[in-house]
């Protein structure tokens, strides 16, 4: 199912999340011409029960403190937030058919070492679709998380730097949605931040992002993309207590709109210390022109741990 483009979709209230959320997404922001202009968002599945008495439960053991794993796994030593839109959601092998083809390369193959925040914030053995019950109202496929995750615990420099262990990963990419939706105090915000402090912020290594392709539509919204991302770095790292959190852009290579220009102009225009920039252009794109294929996603998780890593070095 896809979201419709430059709006965000509604997170439906699933029994597993820990806030039942019934309404739109504050701060949702719709492609000139308004609603009439997008296509018609398929009917979220209606057998997924609501929210009810589970959802006080997992409110309790979050304001417990940070969550554990669930018997029989390991708890990750480092931890990574992975945020933005649909090419970090990941739709790769997801573009076709409306479903997704079920290959997983061996570079984002399940692994005891390599852990993923469930949507009942609990760490679980991470496997593609790594955003599956995050992601919501989308068809999901592979993503840049596994491979990264891989290429990190293979790596000499972490192995030097004496960081082996577990990662673990926290999905919190939304397909469709403008950075204006990810502003303090929006749905998808909050919700960033629950997950990454129910992973514990003491563990946090770095944040990836992933996202502007929705803001290619309005040329307004291209030319307030450097300013928006600055304000939501800076707004990340002050409530999770976290001043110097390493933040990883990816430059976008596609968009929904005709000012793609202006985004890629704009994100390498973001000035802020410890940020640093991958560029997905040039990565094979699908046939529906917007995302990276299953292949693109293995590079670009390589493309991610190397700036990660080269980080470790200094």
């Amino acid at each position: 199912m896809r979201s419709r483009p430059g709006q965000a979709t509604p997170i439906p209230a699933y029994y597993y999340y820990p806030v039942t959320v019934t309404r739109p997404i504050r701060g949702t922001v719709l492609p000139a011409g308004g609603a009439e202009h997008c296509p018609p968002l398929p009917e979220i599945e209606r057998q997924m029960e609501p929210a009810a008495p589970a959802t006080m439960l997992l409110l309790a053991f979050f304001l417990a403190g940070p969550i554990t794993a669930l018997a029989g796994e390991r708890t990750p030593t480092m931890v990574f937030i992975l945020a933005g839109q649909s090419n970090m959601g990941g739709r790769g092998g997801a573009t076709v058919g409306g479903k997704w083809d079920g290959y997983v390369p061996p570079e984002c193959a399940p692994s005891p070492r390599t852990l993923r925040l469930s949507p009942a914030l609990q760490w679980e053995e991470a496997r593609e679709p790594l955003h599956a019950g995050v992601d919501v109202g989308n068809v999901l496929g592979v993503g840049p998380g596994m491979p990264f995750a891989h290429a990190v615990l293979r790596s000499s420099a972490l192995k030097k730097k004496k960081k082996g262990g577990v990662v673990g990963l926290v999905p919190c990419a939304q397909g469709g949605t403008p950075i204006a939706n990810w502003t303090r105090g929006t749905d998808l915000y909050d919700r960033m931040l629950t997950r990454a402090r129910a992973a514990g912020t003491g563990k946090i290594a770095a944040m990836l992002w992933f996202q502007g392709e929705t803001d290619t539509i309005k040329k307004e919204d291209a030319l307030a993309y450097a300013g928006r991302m600055e304000a939501m770095v800076r707004d990340v790292r002050q409530d999770l207590a976290m001043p110097d959190l390493l933040v990883i852009q990816v430059g976008i290579a596609t968009g929904q709109g005709k000012f793609v220009d202006l985004v890629r102009k704009a994100q390498l225009e973001v000035k802020l210390p410890n940020l640093k920039y991958v560029d997905a252009k040039g990565l094979p794109i699908a046939n529906d022109f917007t995302h990276l294929t299953t292949q693109a996603q293995v590079r670009l998780g390589a493309m991610l741990a190397d700036a990660y890593l080269a980080t470790l070095l200094h």
